[in-house]
């Protein structure tokens, strides 16, 4: 179907959803020359919420168990990270 671009410009919005019920493409003219095509959206496919981020998480280890390693807070070997910060300073 073709259509002049003044009668496109007076319809626009009765075409838009003839072609969304038809899915028939309109060629818009411009002094008998074709300059545009309206045609309908393909809808997105979409995808099934179930199983969408299978392979995405890696199975590392056991992350309950506790670990064969003593803590320096634990042992109280920790280094004195703030060394001023029990101190006052005189004025």
């Amino acid at each position: 179907m073709e259509i002049s671009a003044a009668e496109f410009k007076a319809k626009c919005l009765r075409l838009m959803d003839e072609i969304a019920k038809t899915r028939k493409p309109i060629v818009i003219t411009k002094r008998g020359k074709p300059v545009a095509k309206l045609v309908a959206v393909e809808p997105a496919r979409r995808r099934p919420l179930f199983g969408y981020m299978a392979g995405t998480i890696t199975h590392v280890g056991d992350i309950e168990s506790p670990i064969d390693v003593e803590w320096e807070a634990a042992a109280e070997t920790e280094p004195n990270l703030y060394p001023r910060a029990g101190k006052r300073r005189s004025k």
